[in-house]
């Protein structure tokens, strides 16, 4: 590993110096480098082509798990290790977390349903449970709020609104996308926390009127609604990373184009086996009409 930094590193420094700097022979480097490529080098070489390709496609958005997980399905034999070292050799680094914001305001007079979710996240069937939540979206034209409603079977976004404010209407708008989207019937359970917006009489008759059921989270509990909050986390982690967007048109565009261009379609989801929303539907929607 010593002389592959050398062998880096040969172009801004003295081979000699970076020898000295690392404590190995200047001749050792030498003999290092006459000898014949080993197989598995060679093997990690054309790996590591796939390896870039894979994080491409991902927008930089892929860790080693779901970069191993392309490449076997590719039928490369590659353990989660050896994806990992090679990703640290091409310097490949998925993005990072960010800083949180609080959306939640739970101290109003709306009426607070009973938890019935109850942390119950595994759904055998797709429109049986959904669970909505909002958070904050940062941009240099001024702050913007996306809420989202998500099928807890397949983990896909089925509804989502984006807009500058946090009123009523924004979570009204996603529920009617999802009920657009997927033209469900009644007696779903949807799960939200406390927020005012989830509290409104005009959400509340709305779910009446479709016949839904309300379900809330506990008081300051996240981990009630975890599954929203674990997507937003890997939204802004794998869209938006350290900046905010230019522009709220921006925003709009690249959020669009990450639900349903590649969160839903693309992204190997860990829970589902690391299958995309849209696959595990397929392969369950199957299971169940053989059934």
């Amino acid at each position: 590993m010593k002389f592959e930094a050398v062998d880096a590193e040969q172009r801004r420094f003295p081979i000699s110096f970076m020898c000295h700097l690392l404590g190995v022979s200047t001749s050792g480097f030498y003999a290092w480098k006459k000898r014949p490529e080993s197989a598995r080098d060679r093997e990690d070489r054309v790996l590591a082509v796939e390896v870039r390709a894979s994080f491409k496609r991902s927008n930089r958005r892929y860790g080693s798990p779901r970069i191993m997980r392309d490449l076997h399905e590719a039928g490369r034999r590659i353990g989660i290790r050896r994806t990992a070292r090679i990703m640290r050799k091409e310097g490949l680094v998925a993005r990072a977390k960010r800083r949180r914001v609080q959306t939640t305001n739970s101290k109003h007079g709306g009426r607070i349903a009973p938890n019935l979710l109850d942390r119950n996240f595994s759904v055998e069937r797709p429109n049986t449970v959904w669970s909505g939540d909002i958070t904050y979206i940062e941009t240099l034209g001024g702050w913007m709020y996306l809420a989202v409603v998500i099928d807890l079977h397949s983990r896909m976004v089925v509804g989502w609104a984006l807009a500058n404010h946090m009123r009523d209407e924004l979570v009204l708008d996603a529920l009617d996308c999802a009920v657009r989207h997927r033209r469900p019937g009644r007696g779903i359970l949807i799960h939200s926390d406390r927020g005012s917006q989830y509290a409104s009489d005009d959400y509340l008759a709305m779910l009446s009127r479709r016949g839904f059921t309300p379900s809330m989270s506990r008081r300051a509990n996240c981990w009630d609604n975890s599954v929203v909050e674990s997507f937003f986390s890997t939204l802004k982690i794998e869209l938006m990373n350290e900046l905010p967007f230019d522009s709220q048109f921006e925003a709009r565009s690249e959020i669009a184009e990450y639900i349903e261009g590649f969160y839903n379609c693309q992204r190997r989801h860990s829970t589902l086996d690391y299958l995309s929303p849209l696959d595990y539907e397929k392969i369950t929607s199957g299971a169940t009409l053989a059934a």
